[in-house]
């Protein structure tokens, strides 16, 4: 197991939020790849909710028809992989229709994730991707991070380098999202040997995103609830 990463939301704003984490990646290569709501949850006003993730990654299909944004994807085969090991599996569909993984092993570069769709798999009809599990998670959230439409005969293959942005609106875990259309978001960096982030949304619906570290040092100076101290004094973060 690595390193627990945990993402808090707080919801400073004056209304109901779905809040939602995706990734993007702009080294994944496929073509046709797809970004899903990883984490979507309701938030009420001065309400928060975190969760956990570490930094494994899943294959996963859904049988979702003809993918695109709006589609909701929900992983019905969840198999562990691993960028140094077992990181190539079949994607096949059985006589009786039925789609499954099979035959998973070592395949290809060290680094990248194989899905190889044989001929028997009709297109428009299911979506192929990776997932990376969140721990603890509401149903359906964490049932993958990007997807592609299945196809005859192809090869989808994806080299992960996520980065994690933040967005609010009406979400729900799968969503496909079309992250072009989305303008109000943030991006989440973790710096290095940091494992807790704050997105917070402020009252003018603005984030600000900030570590556990720098909210303990804004409590001790300070001695007021940072979260909240910071929507009145910015200057806090410096």
């Amino acid at each position: 197991m690595g390193d627990t990463y945990t993402l808090t939301f707080i919801n400073n704003s004056q209304n109901n939020w779905d809040f939602c984490c995706y990734q993007e990646d702009p080294n994944i290569s496929t073509q046709d790849v797809m970004s899903l709501a990883w984490f979507a949850f309701p938030v009420a006003p001065t309400t928060s909710v975190s969760f956990s993730w570490t930094i494994n990654y899943q294959f996963v299909w859904s049988q979702t028809g003809k993918l695109g944004a709006g589609v909701r994807f929900s992983a019905s085969q969840k198999w562990d992989t691993s960028l140094t090991g077992k990181n190539g599996v079949d994607f096949t569909r059985k006589p009786n229709q039925a789609f499954t993984f099979q035959n998973q092993m070592p395949f290809g570069d060290q680094g990248t994730l194989y899905i190889n769709q044989d001929g028997t798999i009709p297109s428009d009809t299911a979506a192929v991707g990776i997932n990376m599990g969140i721990e603890g998670a509401p149903p359906g959230a964490g049932t993958g991070t990007f997807v592609v439409p299945a196809q005859p005969n192809i090869t989808a293959s994806f080299s992960p380098h996520p980065t994690y942005w933040v967005t609010f609106g009406q979400y729900t875990p799968g969503q496909v999202l079309d992250i072009q259309q989305i303008t109000q978001k943030a991006q989440v960096e973790f710096p290095v040997n940091v494992y807790d982030m704050y997105a917070i949304l402020g009252p003018d619906n603005k984030w600000t995103v900030t570590s556990q570290q720098t909210l303990n040092r804004i409590f001790l100076e300070s001695g007021r609830d940072a979260p909240h101290a910071l929507l009145t004094d910015a200057s806090l973060l410096k």
